[in-house]
């Protein structure tokens, strides 16, 4: 506070109003939405599995939209992508991290939309279900399948892939499905089979658009820059803390300081145009 002070050349009561007063009046986005079509979807937990949820333009890894206090179920994820419809979005392609709330709430409001597995999630996911040390020979061949993921870089190696998927399939993944066992090891087994068979139909679609991302980590990094700021910030009421995140979407959508820059003059609180006149 202090250093805003000797930086800004106002005083310490006139900073506390400034801040208080922006926090009373977060802003409200009503931008067009209909120039964007290659989306990344993702939402970070803070506290008791709310979060901030946002959409962010892959092309220029720019955030377009995002909300605070936020679940990742049905019913948040609906309105929020309702009110992203109500404002002319209308996206060729979606990455998301595999949330199958997400992904049905998507394909009833844009049919035709073309679904992106994030594959970095994939192979995460996987690899924890295998284990480190794997001690079964299933799960050992599973393990080098997940290990293969992030580097399918043509469709070359995309049906080296699938190959290596049907064969491990045919030797591996019938037996596992009928055997009723339920220890941790070899229900974790049958989770990574599961996920990989599902999400085989929306893991390669990047290499038909190369404009599509294959993964989240675009959005993975702006939050974890978010919550470096946040830190800084401890304490705030649950009110105050949805503002400041609501001001941090919209001024910080990439960092970028020239958009900072740009919008500074109209930040100017109104009890402060007089002064400045």
């Amino acid at each position: 506070m202090r250093q805003l002070s000797i930086q800004s050349g106002y005083s310490l009561s006139t900073i506390r109003r400034m801040i208080e007063y922006w926090l009373l009046h977060p802003p409200c986005d009503t931008r067009d939405l209909s120039a964007y079509c290659y989306l990344i979807f993702d939402g970070t937990i803070l506290k008791h599995r709310r979060g901030v949820f946002t959409v962010m333009d892959a092309q220029i890894c720019s955030v377009l939209y995002g909300e605070p206090d936020v679940s990742e179920g049905p019913s948040d994820l609906s309105r929020f992508c309702v009110s992203l419809a109500q404002r002319e979005l209308s996206p060729i392609s979606a990455t998301v991290d595999g949330n199958k709330h997400l992904i049905k709430i998507l394909r009833t409001l844009w049919p035709k939309i073309i679904i992106q597995r994030c594959l970095v999630h994939i192979q995460r996911q996987g690899l924890m279900w295998c284990r480190i040390n794997p001690k079964r020979t299933d799960a050992k061949r599973l393990r080098e399948i997940f290990l293969q993921v992030m580097s399918i870089d043509n469709k070359a190696d995309r049906d080296r892939f699938l190959a290596q998927v049907n064969q491990w399939e045919q030797k591996y993944g019938h037996r596992i499905a009928s055997l009723p066992e339920t220890g941790w090891v070899f229900s974790d087994l049958k989770r990574a089979r599961s996920m990989l068979l599902s999400a085989l139909p929306d893991m390669f679609h990047y290499l038909d658009d190369s404009n599509i991302p294959k993964s989240t980590n675009a959005l993975e990094g702006y939050f974890s820059r978010m919550k470096q700021k946040y830190l800084q910030h401890r304490g705030l009421v649950k009110p105050h803390r949805d503002s400041y995140f609501t001001w941090y979407l919209r001024l910080c959508p990439r960092l970028k300081k020239q958009y900072l820059l740009s919008i500074i003059p109209i930040l100017t609180p109104p009890f402060m145009v007089s002064d400045l006149s």
